[in-house]
């Protein structure tokens, strides 16, 4: 019989889901006295190289909508299956006919708890691409940028549509049509632009069959039935026509002579001003032009920004270089004269862009803030990629945006788009909410909580763009009230679906299912089983995604006392003690790590916003918002490997206790992989000592941990910075703000043993962390 963690292992590969909860309780009072919400987090794309090609229409309940899974219940020889969601008997349509016990169809196979059919009917629809560029980029980093997006258009289809739109103190947008002589239409760029007043300036959403450009779109058709792996019929689809979005096969040398045309804005700045950018009204007048032309249809905006916007809507700092954009401190002490407008205004255009499936992606490179605190809802509500950077001439944009284009084994992006997922229920449980790079549909149903955790008051939530690592977290509550009685017996089974539909980059439907289950379980007589269930790696990053969606609204340090108040709640409640005395403080193994995780939760750069700009906050908290339970712990509490002089590897406690003067270290942060060499090392790396032939083994030491961060920078998106420092370097504070500082200025101790190295720092340490818990979880008024 296979253990818990199998089972998650388990779960995880085959559905993308893990819960907090693998046992539930069977009251709304008991799931209150849990402290942590049952939740999960759900990789709807994750890949799966196993699955058969179902290349028909799902079998759905006649009463809930409920797609037959292996959880139903079935009787072949009446052709009759009961839907594990609400009890219903269906009948199996007229196709099923055939099957039998050794061969049932693929929705009843067993280790087929997630399927993904490809909808034969639905029309396809070619990706869409719009590129809007900065022009106010200084030379040689404005060649480099062009050159990215020469690139690019190499990956693209040649069925794809492509626009161009460039902007600097005016907005131009380009005619892609092949001419001797190339047009745009020019805007300016401190007026804000209505969807209606784009479509009638530049005469889009308009059909022209016969134009060029225009026309029908179409895959290729299969001959008679649908074998089992046959390429799908697909409709023909028409599409708008206008002079402005064309297909590559008609426009990939006009718009690569335009591209490689562009120069910087020649508009003059003077000394002491800055650049006029007209951000808000390019987005405005994209987002318009898509609304009129693709409405409801799958399309990506790809902004390329330099720096911030300082004129018309949108404006986040004024063009006085004397006035600089603002701080943490500025928003505390609401002395932002153009934030909140300007946040309002993205927003605004953020949900248009995700009513009509937009994506909206910001690749930002400039050496100061460009607006992503501002801009970030275009990312959040639209599932867009968010990529800072320093220079869109390093290696770090290059090559993250060069992974944008992945293609999986049969050539299609590893991309969806225009997504749309129902969770159902079985009738014990609601949906309180998501949480993550999604949008409300607005869609109420009978399983819909009365409680609202992130994106609440709906099961039904839009996804406009996804990868294969996009994850979300979604937030469950048990029917009935807290003061009622327990409606549910234990011993039986809830059940949850996730029915996803989405187009794949090559236009294609799919409808994507997964369905889960867990056992009810009464906390108050089995409470073993409910600890014995619990995800505690889960747990964090359900509780981070909370805490995120808190700090939105709320300020750092309340978010941090809710946080602490989760924590002593759920050490209250399970942890083994004698009350008023911390000494006899026991947590199960299954909780023995959430503690240290919420410590490190506590300090980490998602939380502690001193020393960050709003900007790096912004980009920071939407990375965590979308990436799966692995890389969210990552985030949260870094890994660190030692690399020793015996030629040993080994994972080492993030601790200044690791910092010894003899060991070089590896550390992942997800955003950094950081080489730290200690004291020693350092210093026979400068005398030279490593280019002795007598020195050989310990040079080979020092190459393991670069072969290591070259295969972690190989994979990672977005590409994180890659560090090399050492004891007393200026990059080594990406390290020693995250280990635990057990050792520090003001505990220094046993001067000349092995204890690692001193952290100059006023900060609790875990010990005194654990400590102070302990002390508040076993008080008689917790």
């Amino acid at each position: 019989m296979a253990t818990m963690a199998e089972f998650i292992q388990q779960s995880e590969a085959n559905d993308g889901i893990r819960f907090s909860w693998n046992a539930w309780p069977i009251s709304r009072l008991e799931s209150a006295q849990c402290v942590i919400p049952i939740a999960c987090l759900y990789t709807l794309f994750k890949e799966r190289y196993d699955l058969p090609p179902v290349v028909y229409e799902p079998v759905a309940c006649s009463r809930c909508r409920g797609i037959l899974n292996p959880y139903c219940p079935y009787d072949i020889r009446s052709r009759v299956w009961s839907c594990c969601l609400c009890g219903t008997r269906n009948n199996f349509p007229p196709q099923y006919a055939g099957m039998t016990e050794q061969r049932p169809p693929a929705e009843l196979v067993p280790q087929f708890t997630t399927l993904e059919y490809t909808i034969p009917k639905a029309p396809a629809v070619p990706p869409i691409f719009v590129f809007v560029v900065d022009t106010y980029i200084e030379e040689p980093e404005f060649t480099q940028l062009k050159e990215s997006l020469q690139m690019s258009l190499s990956f693209l289809p040649p069925n794809a549509l492509v626009g161009l739109i460039t902007f600097g103190k005016m907005v131009h947008v380009h005619e892609l049509e092949s001419g001797p002589i190339s047009k745009s239409w020019v805007f300016k760029g401190t007026k804000d632009y209505t969807g209606s007043q784009i479509q009638v300036m530049l005469g889009v959403g308009r059909t022209a069959p016969g134009a060029p450009g225009g026309g029908h779109f179409t895959g290729h058709q299969a001959p008679g039935g649908k074998p089992p792996g046959a390429e799908p019929p697909r409709m023909v689809t028409q599409l708008p026509y206008n002079r402005f979005i064309q297909p590559m096969e008609k426009c990939d040398a006009a718009l690569t002579d335009l591209i490689n045309e562009l120069q910087p804005d020649p508009w003059p700045v003077p000394q002491g001003k800055r650049p006029l950018r007209s951000v808000g009204t390019a987005l405005s007048i994209t987002v318009g032009l898509l609304e009129a032309a693709y409405p409801n249809t799958g399309a990506r905006i790809m902004l390329f920004l330099g720096g911030p916007c300082t004129q018309g809507p949108g404006m986040v700092v004024d063009d006085d270089v004397k006035n600089v954009i603002r701080s943490h401190h500025d928003i505390e002490k609401d002395n932002c004269k153009y934030m909140r407008k300007a946040m309002k205004h993205y927003e605004a255009l953020a949900n248009r862009a995700a009513q009509n499936f937009h994506v909206v992606d910001i690749f930002s490179c400039s050496l100061d803030q460009t607006g992503l605190h501002e801009l970030r809802f275009l990312c959040n509500y639209t599932g867009g990629f968010m990529v800072m950077g320093d220079s869109f001439a390093s290696s770090l944009f290059q090559q993250t945006y060069r992974r944008v284009f992945n293609k999986d084994a049969q050539g299609h992006f590893l991309m969806g788009f225009a997504g749309q997922m129902e969770v159902k229920t079985s009738r014990e449980l609601k949906v309180s909410g998501c949480i993550g790079p999604c949008f409300s549909a607005n869609i109420k149903t009978s399983n819909t909580g009365d409680q609202e955790i992130g994106i609440g008051h709906t099961s039904v939530w839009r996804l406009n763009g996804f990868t294969p690592g996009t994850t979300l977290a979604i937030y469950f509550e048990v029917a009935g009230s807290v003061s009622g009685p327990a409606q549910i017996p234990p011993g039986g089974r809830g059940y949850v679906q996730f029915i996803t539909q989405y187009q794949q980059a090559n236009g294609q439907r799919k409808l994507r299912v997964s369905t889960a289950c867990r056992n009810w379980v009464d906390s108050s007589t089995q409470l073993p089983h409910m600890i014995c269930g619990f995800d505690q790696e889960a747990a964090t990053a359900l509780i981070a995604r909370m805490a995120m969606f808190r700090a939105e609204t709320a300020d750092s340090a309340d978010v941090l006392r809710w946080l602490d108040r989760q924590l002593i709640r759920l050490c209250h409640k399970f942890g083994d003690y004698r009350k008023d005395d911390p000494a006899s403080f026991r947590l199960p193994d299954e909780f023995s790590f959430f503690p240290q995780f919420m410590f490190h939760m506590r300090r980490s750069q998602f939380l502690q916003v001193f020393n960050n700009s709003p900007d790096e906050t912004a980009y920071y908290r939407h990375i965590l918002n979308k990436e799966d339970c692995s890389n969210s712990l990552l985030m949260i509490q870094p890994s660190l490997t030692s690399f020793n002089l015996d030629g040993t590897e080994e994972p080492v406690l993030l601790d200044t206790s690791s910092l010894q003067p003899e060991r070089v270290l590896l550390m992942d942060s997800f955003f950094h992989i950081l080489i730290y060499q200690g004291d020693t090392i350092a210093k026979w790396r400068k005398a030279g000592y490593l280019d002795m032939p007598e020195y050989a083994h310990i040079k080979q030491i020092l190459e393991k941990p670069r072969l290591e961060a070259e295969e972690l920078l190989k994979t990672r998106f977005p590409m994180p910075r890659y560090i090399e420092t050492e004891h007393d370097g200026s990059q080594a504070r990406f390290l020693l703000s995250k280990v635990n500082p057990s050792l520090t200025h003001n505990t220094l101790y046993g001067i000349g043993q092995d204890t690692g190295s001193a952290v100059l720092t006023d900060d609790v340490s875990l010990q005194g962390f654990m400590d102070h818990l302990k002390k508040l979880a076993v008080s008689s008024s917790a």
